[in-house]
């Protein structure tokens, strides 16, 4: 693949502005760990109760991305995944702005559950979109520049979640949300879907397909748990990591937006090199293998490092942004391994069932952290992560340059 055919996928109107939606999503999905802290402080929550209501709005935002998972997801394949990208990006940018002004945390509560289901569109419908406008030789590319480019929104959260105050924060996200929606009129349906919905018989955005074909459950479950450990590294090691390097001994308090800044700057770098070596190597399968076990290295390595500095904390979450970087690669296999009748649903819900996954790891932590502690629960957490992702990545079969015009037979078993 010559540097001018991937300049000229990297410049397509659909990938520039899918990679500027991602960007706005990521900064608004992440706003809530970096502002945790000082919102609630300023909500009236005792110091030592922050933990315990942060972990419980966390979990109202996932919840609110499984239920707009299976919506957006389907909509996506009945609608259209353009209408997806621009619903989507209505409600959680509204749901944002409304988030500035609330004055308890039960309204906070509600507002991130309403974010959260509209923040689960936008991966999900991009990445389609994008896998099926391109050739197959060079979505690769496409597909890791949308989610490099996309994930550092989280670096922009960081920032004016720190400099400013936590609603001015909010405001920018929502107010960047709808901007976008002005660029959002260019862009075209995909041509995939745009033939597939003239034929009346084929069964489209129907979940039920996914549940009652044991091979098509089977290959849907193991393109979800590859992605465990992801957000593990997010939603438990870097969210939580003053607190868990306050009891390693850290020399310094940590900042739980330093953290999520460095580790979204690894990302950036992560999905960038994951998607490109995956191209040159030609297959997703090994990348992602590498970058597991990776992350369970430096999880190992986080959680016994004692008595160090906040930097040798942040440098690790850097580090683990990079290890956990293929991000963009596991939604691609997502919409790879599917057919164009239900390609939107499963690339939409898998990362926001992955997103969810916190739900219940934050559940389990919050079980064990009395008996085990915070560093010990972290590390049973995150080895558990690890080898079910490793598992599930054996049984998926590679899908590194499949045609994706096919469709599903509903009468497949």
């Amino acid at each position: 693949m010559n540097a001018t055919s991937i300049r000229a996928t990297l410049l397509n109107t659909t990938v520039i502005v899918s990679a500027l939606g991602y960007f706005v999503d990521i900064y608004d999905l992440v706003l809530f760990s970096i502002v945790r802290v000082a919102s609630l402080k300023s909500l009236g929550v005792p110091e030592d109760q922050l933990l315990e209501v942060g972990i419980y709005l966390i979990n109202m935002q996932m919840t609110g991305m499984l239920i707009g998972g299976l919506l957006w997801g389907i909509l996506g394949d009945k609608r259209g995944r353009v209408s997806v990208l621009f619903g989507s990006i209505v409600m959680y940018s509204l749901a944002n702005i409304a988030n500035a002004f609330v004055t308890d945390t039960q309204t906070y509560a509600i507002l991130r559950l309403i974010a959260g289901i509209g923040l689960a569109g936008e991966l999900g419908a991009a990445v389609t979109l994008v896998s099926e406008s391109l050739p197959k030789e060079t979505r690769g590319y496409a597909t890791s520049f949308v989610a490099g480019f996309g994930v550092s929104g989280a670096m922009l959260a960081a920032v004016v979640g720190q400099k400013f105050s936590w609603q001015t924060a909010y405001v920018v996200g929502g107010v960047m949300g709808l901007m976008l929606l002005v660029l959002r009129v260019r862009m075209l349906e995909s041509g995939m879907f745009a033939t597939m919905k003239t034929h009346a018989s084929v069964k489209r955005g129907d979940f039920l397909m996914l549940l009652t074909s044991r091979k098509r459950l089977s290959k849907y479950l193991s393109c979800i748990l590859i992605g465990i450990p992801i957000w593990f590294v997010i939603g438990i090691l870097v969210t939580f990591s003053p607190e868990i390097a306050k009891e390693l001994g850290a020399t310094g308090p940590v900042s739980a937006g330093s953290g999520i800044l460095f580790c979204y700057m690894g990302l950036v770098v992560g999905d960038i090199g994951s998607g490109v070596l995956s191209q040159k190597l030609k297959s997703r399968r090994i990348v992602v293998f590498g970058s597991i076990l990776a992350t369970l290295g430096l999880i190992v390595l986080f959680l016994f490092s004692r008595g160090r500095s906040p930097d040798y904390y942040y440098f690790l979450s850097f580090a683990l942004g990079c290890a956990v970087g293929y991000w963009a690669l596991f939604v691609t296999i997502a919409a790879e391994q599917f057919g164009t009748n239900l390609r939107a649903t499963v690339t939409t819900t898998a990362p926001n069932f992955v997103r969810g996954s916190v739900v219940l790891v934050t559940m389990l932590f919050q079980q064990m952290k009395g008996s085990h502690g915070l560093v010990s629960s972290a590390l049973y957490i995150g080895i558990g992560c690890v080898v079910v992702s490793l598992i599930a990545l054996w049984r998926l079969k590679e899908s590194f340059g499949r045609d994706l015009d096919f469709v599903e037979d509903a009468s497949t078993a």
